[in-house]
């Protein structure tokens, strides 16, 4: 008989929940414009907004925090992480950055220019948002399965290399400095890449002379995906499938505060000494000198221990774990989630949730109000308020799916907190048709609008 699973880790110190009425809740959701990102931590008690930077450092980590060198040129934690880099990954320059949208401002402002085309499987939005403020194009060319939230594929985030193939004969390697593929991929709900699918894409990518970038913020739990949802991999170490994910790779970038395990930083990395001496000047402009960036020494040593962290099997199957037994919680409720379920989220389809509530009414930002009225649980909506409006027309534009993503920080909670969560979102499944309607915006920023958008109810 087989010992049941514990997690890899014990409890040293602990934060205290909040708890208060639905009363007060429904007032301050009502106070914050009815945006989740406007309330007080305070005021939440379980918060799933986002797993960046959320989670919970070890007591290795701890000890670097301790120990970090502040040197403002040539700090000894800075050679720490660019050692851990490339011995994890087989980058050997590095340009560490605050997080991981500052390590996009500086990419892109070296590599993107306003009428270029930038494909992929479903950018980001940080990521989006910068090829598209530089007047650039992104494209989505992410397998149909990842759109089908009750479709069993076990790598929808996956390239579709038709598609892709598409683009490169329409637009030619002069218009499109890079293709880039995030792992795992979190648009479509924290879906894996599968190894074969990377492979194929740079060599497809290579056949037409275009640089893969790879967005790597969660390169960790995707390793594990590939691992175990592909047998000719099983026998792989985690390290060994990481390498071979970023062979041949000409640049990554990452937001650390997801498999870096710390609470800030990001970096980019990449073998190319004359695109690195071009993206330093950037770095020193947006960021800090090349050997810090955005980061202190202390977060670069907190760092350097988090990326080896997050690549132990014990630790990635106690991760990926946890948020499956509350995917199957949600699923024996008969609540439609994207499956199967990805690494870092459960993400709730809302349009069968409330299929009366149309799809101009946002709601899935209906369900996040709702929970969080309902039981505290704070998550954010990735639909159309994030999808944003066209930037050449203005006109709104409807994602394939709406979906409430629950994003689970790393070490953080328990299980007991997982049944919580799966009752509260059970209790408002029962009466759902009692919603009839969503939201209207009444004040927009004009770009990445769903981070300060103003909503009222109809």
């Amino acid at each position: 008989m087989e010992l049941p699973p514990i997690p890899p880790f014990k409890t040293k110190t602990v934060e205290p929940v909040y708890f208060n009425t639905k009363e007060e809740r429904s007032q301050r959701i009502s106070q914050a414009k009815y945006n989740l990102f406007n309330l007080h931590s305070d005021w939440v008690t379980i918060d799933l907004i986002t797993d960046s930077g959320t989670g919970a450092m070890s007591e290795q980590q701890w000890s670097e925090i301790m120990i970090g060198d502040e040197s403002y040129a040539g700090s000894e934690s800075y050679f720490k992480l660019q050692r851990t880099v490339e011995d994890l990954m087989g980058f050997k320059l590095i340009a560490p950055t605050h997080q991981g949208r500052a390590a996009e401002n500086v990419l892109f402002s070296a590599t993107v220019k306003e009428g270029d085309v930038i494909p992929g499987n479903a950018h980001f939005d940080t990521t989006k948002g910068h090829i598209e403020f530089r007047k650039a194009i992104a494209l989505d060319c992410t397998i149909k399965e990842a759109f089908q939230t009750n479709v069993e594929h076990p790598f929808k985030g996956n390239i579709d290399l038709e598609k892709l193939e598409s683009v490169f004969v329409e637009y030619g390697k002069e218009k499109i400095p890079f293709i880039v593929i995030t792992v795992t991929c979190n648009t479509v709900g924290g879906q894996p890449v599968s190894l074969k699918n990377i492979q194929q894409t740079k060599a497809l990518a290579a056949k037409y002379q275009i640089p893969v970038y790879m967005d790597i913020a969660r390169y960790a739990e995707n390793a594990y995906f590939i691992k175990r949802r592909d047998e000719d991999f099983k026998d792989w170490s985690i390290k060994r499938i990481v390498l071979e994910m970023f062979r041949d790779v000409e640049v990554v970038w990452m937001s650390a505060k997801k498999d870096g395990l710390v609470n800030i930083g990001g970096f980019i990395a990449l073998n190319n000494k004359a695109l690195f001496e071009k993206l330093c000047q950037f770095t020193i402009i947006y960021e800090g000198y090349v050997t810090y960036g955005g980061m202190s020494g202390r977060a670069m040593g907190a760092l350097a221990v988090g990326l080896r962290e997050a690549c132990e099997i014990h630790y990635l199957h106690d991760r990926v774990s946890q948020v499956k037994y509350l995917g199957d919680k949600l699923q024996n409720l008969g609540i439609p989630i994207q499956t199967p379920v990805g690494g870092h989220a459960i993400y709730i389809n809302a349009l069968k949730f409330f299929p009366h509530v149309p799809q101009g009414q946002y709601p899935a930002q209906l369900l996040a109000v709702e929970l969080y009225i309902e039981a505290g649980i704070r998550g954010v909506e990735i639909g159309t308020l994030l999808a944003d409006r066209d930037p050449e027309t203005g006109k709104e534009r409807y994602p394939e799916m709406e979906l409430l993503r629950l994003a689970i920080p790393r070490r953080v909670y328990s299980l007991q907190h997982m049944d919580y969560i799966a009752v509260a979102l059970s209790h408002i499944y029962a009466k759902a048709k009692e919603y009839k309607s969503g939201f209207k915006i009444i004040r927009q920023a004009p770009i990445l609008r769903h981070f300060t958008v103003e909503l009222e109810r109809i």
